[in-house]
């Protein structure tokens, strides 16, 4: 029987053809890159968006994974340019290739969604509100799987993380990273289903989209309770700390030294080294040991460092809280190491096909097991090692375990002049909103700030510039609903996306 709704006709068709389609999702890729810093215009993250959209609707099966394959290509070989800072093309071309090509399959289901629901609930509702919705929830499905597979996935991309400069940050401390993206999502494809309905005809419907949207930019910040201050000092050494830089025995360990002198004497409650400012195993070496003594007690404060530590067969990246008595029993190893930086999974068939990359990497870190928390005097600390701030459960593990405060120990010396250190930066801008903590992003060459919870910077160092931060920083307790409600939040997108879909199908076939 036909339908009686008020809503338009469903239009069946692409909304544009394909040879319009395929370049509106290479702007779309060159856009969304652009939401990512350097540049850090965050606003061209919903343009992407919406662009990819229109070039998505109305799409079959083969003709979306083109479209899909164009915008991951355009996206991820701008994005993640500095991988071929050191080791060439062949890494970069790998990734992004891998990253556009899982893209291409997941963007199918959007167009599968703009086929199957109109027709499965083709009234108002349904266009303005259940088709954004489950198409929100398609995208952040795409997120989930190339942030968890393959290995353990590559989660830098999220359209959350755009935000980290923008007023809707503060919503990624409701819902949290995936949240914040399904938002986004959400909005833009409500803005488009109001035009292809011509709402502004209706004032009244308009009203919808016009309260939702602006609900998104006043939300504030969940709030977290105060705890004081803890008085944290942070050295970056700018030292030879690159994979290809050439060193003389204990260069790194110098230069975090001279860097820190400005510090001896002053009251701080705690010092923090990136990570590798050691250069060498502390709990192997007597002397680079005693170095570290010295200087927390020079100091008068605990020394939070890192460095490649061997247990029996195995390597692990390692922080370590080194007190002034010369001990350092609390430790957090690296909880997932970078595949094909610090590890080669399957190393066989790899060295296979690419032998000279392959054997550079020879040295194997294994996966820690240790939670990301340390106790200073009372106050625990979170940690998080390099590319850890991107993967949700090590964040919320330390937040949960009582950390009121935040250190991301990073080394960026193998990506110097590119854009890696600021978008992972913003990564960590993002992670004190959305938990209501202060973060400390200390590294090797730069960029290092001290972050309030509310994503302001109190204290910096510019890329490549030796020196030492020292700043009484903000202790938060109390967690936040993005923290809680986060992970649920995620397995309701991913489950209510695929659930909508399905669903979608079997009531547009009987309709």
């Amino acid at each position: 029987m036909p339908s009686t709704s008020s809503a338009e006709p469903v239009r069946r068709r692409a909304l544009l053809p394909l040879w319009a389609a395929v370049p509106v999702a290479a702007l779309a890729g060159w856009l969304m890159d652009l939401a990512y810093p350097s540049v850090g215009a965050w606003i061209l993250a919903f343009p992407a968006v919406g662009l990819l959209l229109l070039a998505l609707i109305g799409r079959r099966f083969w003709a979306s994974a083109l479209v899909g394959l164009v915008y991951g290509a355009v996206f991820f070989f701008l994005l993640v340019s500095w991988t071929s800072r050191y080791l060439g093309p062949i890494p970069w071309a790998a990734l992004a290739s891998l990253e556009a090509a899982l893209t291409a399959v997941t963007v199918t289901l959007i167009a599968l969604a703009y086929r199957w629901l109109p027709r499965a609930f083709p009234g108002t509702a349904g266009r303005l509100v259940l088709l954004p919705a489950a198409v929100g929830a398609l995208w952040v499905l795409r997120e989930l799987l190339l942030g968890s597979w393959p290995y353990t996935g590559f989660p830098w991309a999220r359209l959350g993380m755009t935000q980290s400069e923008s007023p809707l940050a503060a919503l990624s401390s409701w819902v949290g990273v995936s949240g914040l993206s399904f938002l986004m999502v959400f909005a833009v494809a409500m803005i488009i289903e109001t035009v292809r309905l011509q709402l502004w005809r209706r004032p009244v419907r308009l009203a919808v989209p016009a309260v939702a949207i602006l609900v998104l930019f006043a939300t504030p910040m969940f709030p977290t309770t105060d705890a004081g201050t803890m008085r944290i000092g942070a050295v970056q050494g700018n030292g030879p700390t690159g994979y290809f830089d050439d060193r003389e025995p204990y260069a790194v360990v110098h230069a975090q030294t001279d860097a820190t002198q400005p510090l001896y004497g002053q009251d701080m409650d705690l010092l923090v080294w990136p990570e590798g400012g050691l250069g060498g195993d502390p709990f192997q070496d007597e002397s680079l040991a005693r170095r570290m003594t010295l200087i927390a007690n020079r100091v008068d404060a605990p020394l939070l460092a890192n460095a490649a530590t061997a247990r029996g067969d195995e390597f692990f990246n390692t922080s370590m809280l080194w007190q002034q008595d010369g001990t350092a029993e609390q430790t957090h190893d690296k909880r997932f190491p970078v595949p094909f930086g610090e590890y080669v999974p399957d190393r066989d068939f790899y060295n296979a096909i690419v032998p000279d990359l392959i054997g550079l990497i020879g040295r194997e870190y294994s996966h820690g097991t240790n939670a990301p928390l340390v106790d200073v005097d009372g106050v625990p600390v979170g940690l998080a090692i390099c590319f850890d701030v991107i993967y949700d459960q090590v964040i919320a593990e330390g937040v949960s375990g009582g950390a009121q405060v935040l250190v991301f120990q990073t080394n960026n010396a193998d990506f110097r002049g590119t854009d890696e250190n600021l978008q992972q930066l913003a990564f960590a801008r993002m992670r004190a909103i959305e938990t209501g903590r202060s973060v400390v992003n200390i590294s090797t060459v730069g960029t290092s700030q001290m972050i309030t919870p509310s994503g302001r910077t109190i204290a910096s160092l510019d890329a490549d510039e030796a020196g030492a931060l020292l700043e009484n920083v903000e202790l938060r307790s109390g967690l936040t609903a993005g923290v809680i409600l986060g992970p649920w939040v995620q397995q309701v997108l991913l489950w209510g996306g695929l659930g909508a879909l399905l669903f979608g199908w079997w009531r547009a076939r009987r309709r």
